[in-house]
């Protein structure tokens, strides 16, 4: 791939706010995003905030649910699937 190529996918990552970590997949994930597709890489997140609880999802009729602490009602919250 050309130098010029990974440098336009970069900013095409950091247009999208896609931050992948360095691994063998880079490949596959860079000529996704050039494609305009869903990259389906694990990716590093970084988030500011109050609060971290790490839980499992449970099933809830045709969905997930999580329980939280009724002390995060009323509050913004972000999920992010871990495995």
């Amino acid at each position: 791939m050309p130098a010029n190529h990974n440098i336009e996918v970069q900013e095409m990552m950091a247009v999208k706010n896609i931050h992948v970590e360095e691994n063998q997949d880079n490949d596959v994930v860079r000529a996704q995003a050039a494609a305009g597709g869903t990259v389906h890489s694990r990716v590093k997140f970084e988030v500011f905030g109050e609060e971290m609880l790490e839980k499992s999802v449970k099933y809830s009729g045709n969905s997930g649910r999580v329980y939280l602490p009724p002390e995060w009602v009323g509050h913004r919250v972000k999920i992010i699937r871990i495995d």
